[in-house]
């Protein structure tokens, strides 16, 4: 179990690693894997109809691409419901989500049993005014129940100015930011096959060591949709600020959604939702007309023929020497 602050994340970034690296996994031949390297660019995503539901039944005849602003030539189109899956589950656990645990850990316990397949795997982070990685990458759904087991309250405390004998506290630190970061980075980015970031939070961050901007970048070089899931209590209602914005953009720019728990839908069944998702995706590649990788973002995207159908695919990426997305 590792553990560690908002102050110090960059510097775990760069020496010591968010536990140890993934170890490469044998490909099975039968798998319809794109092949990966420095000229190919694959994108993930999935098609709604104007009604919402998923239209998991087209080919590549159905779309077009474009890189900025120039159409390219699909190289391959495939159906992603087969290919291995890595998750990252991050649960805020800071002081405005101390009531809601509960429900956390029993609703992500039945979702890591359902969701994961035999060549799937996840892992587990909680962050408050610190992130804790519960559970290392594994397959295991008895691990990961276990690593929900060990969910606990992350606050950190700033006494105020003038200390007394009325308690002058107040909660702070939720490194919202830097819990993405680190699941992209350290976890996500050396894995193969699809991968995602479910966010479970009121999207209010308190002390990262990055912004916003960079934690999204760190999800797009990891080439991680990010799932997010606004879960507040009513009772912090307007605390600390509105999260909305932050979870929405994050979910936005890397090809995901956002959910809300509310009367309406509960945090099972978004779970189930976004099983069904990931499991109705699809990848489209091609090798860029620009071949320069200079380390630019890229604005790539997938046109649908039929203009009542809507695509969810990240903004781009980030043409680096070793970006095989």
């Amino acid at each position: 179990m590792k553990r560690f602050t908002g102050a110090f994340v960059l510097l775990f970034l760069v020496s010591a690693g968010l536990g140890a690296q993934p170890q490469p996994q044998p490909q099975d031949q039968t798998e319809p894997l794109i092949k990966v390297n420095v000229d190919l660019v694959s994108v993930l995503f999935s098609v709604r109809d104007k009604k919402g539901a998923l239209m998991p039944n087209l080919t590549k005849d159905d779309f077009t691409i474009i890189e900025d602003g120039k159409q390219q030539t699909i190289k391959d189109f495939v159906k992603e419901s087969d290919l291995p899956l890595t998750i990252g589950l991050l649960i805020d656990v800071s002081g405005s989500q101390q009531n809601l645990i509960g429900v956390e850990r029993e609703a992500a316990g039945q979702f890591f049993t359902r969701v994961l397949r035999q060549k799937d795997m996840a892992f587990l982070i909680s962050f408050g005014s610190d992130a804790e990685l519960l559970q290392d990458v594994t397959n295991s759904a008895r691990l990961l129940r276990e690593g929900l087991s060990q969910l606990r309250l992350s606050t950190s405390t700033m006494v105020g100015p003038h200390p007394g004998p009325v308690p002058n506290q107040k909660p702070r630190g939720t490194i919202l930011f830097d819990a993405v970061s680190l699941a992209s980075t350290e976890k996500l980015r050396g894995e193969v096959g699809r991968k995602a970031i479910v966010i479970i939070s009121d999207g209010v961050d308190v002390g990262s060591s990055i912004n916003i901007q960079k934690a999204i970048e760190a999800a797009q070089k990891a080439d991680a949709v990010i799932y997010s899931i606004e879960y507040t209590d009513p009772r912090f209602a307007g605390f600390g600020g509105n999260g909305t914005g932050d979870l929405r953009r994050m979910s936005e720019e890397t090809g995901g959604r956002l959910f809300r728990v509310d009367r309406k839908l509960s945090l099972n069944q978004i779970f189930d939702e976004i099983q069904n998702e990931m499991r109705s995706q699809f990848a489209i590649a091609y090798t860029p007309l620009n071949a320069n990788r200079d380390g630019n973002f890229r604005i790539v995207k997938i046109q649908p023929g039929n203009k009542d159908l809507k695509v969810q695919a990240r903004k781009g990426y980030y043409a680096t020497a070793n970006s095989g997305q």
